[in-house]
């Protein structure tokens, strides 16, 4: 009996040992590494943006009559809201910082002020003034990139530079406030220059590939006071107390490729299946 269970003992080890060598599970292939996004870290781009710009007059005043030393504010003074054009060249330096030197054209904006005193007509009138403004800036920006969170970019900035204001010639129509009789129209010369401009940005960059992104964002900028118009008839000249800009803008900046253009985000690649043992 004894001889028996030894003989079943030995023929159970046999047959466990010829088990485990059938029994072949192929080596496991390594997971290829998950590419991290891939975002450019310098380089040149160029810039173009359009705006909608809701301007701010903060006033108006002129010299009235012969004493020149009698300075008086409009009674009313307001610029309709216009557009603007802009292109630019920058600089990324790095992730987090970039520079850039814009041009911009703001289309014509329509002037209706008022202003109250005597006239021709009558010892107490009102007058009706119209007349236009256009203004070229030219302005250097620096910008700090938050972050990339995706596909987005958002930024804060600013910028110093100096903006040609160009006044078109004042129209300045009195009328009596009693009989409603008017003077005729008189027209004041108006004038033009440079004047010093600083603004302040804020908006997010969005990549549509690895040269171009879309920009979108909101600019603010203060031009300091300057001169209105000329003299004319006992009235003048006149001056504005400057102008705060408030922009709506929307833009596309394009880098040059220079040989390190890669994609913005590389997929990882396919997890292979688990293998199944292989019994042979």
């Amino acid at each position: 009996m004894k001889r028996i269970l030894a003989i079943a003992s030995f023929a159970l080890a046999l047959a466990g040992q010829a088990y485990a060598a059938d029994l072949y599970v192929p080596d496991q292939p390594a997971e290829a590494p998950v590419a991290a996004p891939v975002v450019a870290s310098n380089g040149w781009y160029l810039r173009g943006d359009v705006s909608y710009d809701v301007m701010d007059l903060r006033g108006a005043h002129f010299f009235q009559g012969n004493r020149a030393s009698h300075l008086t504010d409009f009674a009313s003074a307001d610029l309709d809201n216009t557009g603007n054009l802009g292109l630019g060249v920058g600089y990324q330096v790095n992730d987090y910082l970039r520079v850039d030197t814009t041009f911009d054209w703001m289309f014509n904006a329509d002037f209706n002020g008022s202003t109250t005193g005597s006239c021709g007509s009558a010892p107490t009138c009102r007058s009706h003034d119209t007349s236009s403004l256009t203004a070229y800036s030219l302005m250097a920006n620096a910008y700090v990139d938050i972050g990339h969170y995706g596909l987005i970019t958002p930024y804060l900035g600013a910028g110093l530079g100096g903006t040609y204001v160009k006044w078109d010639d004042l129209k300045n129509t009195s009328c009596s406030t009693t009989t409603g009789k008017c003077d005729d129209t008189v027209t004041h010369k108006g004038r033009e220059g440079w004047r010093f401009t600083y603004a302040l940005m804020a908006g997010a960059a969005i990549d549509i590939n690895c040269n171009l992104k879309a920009d979108v964002g909101y600019r603010f900028r203060h031009v300091v006071d300057g001169d209105m118009f000329g003299y004319s008839t006992k009235g003048g000249p006149g001056f504005d107390k400057g102008l705060n800009i408030h922009e709506a803008r929307a833009g596309l900046r394009w880098a040059f490729d220079n040989g390190d253009c890669a994609p913005m985000y590389v997929a990882p690649a396919d997890i292979p299946q688990q293998p199944q043992p292989v019994f042979k």
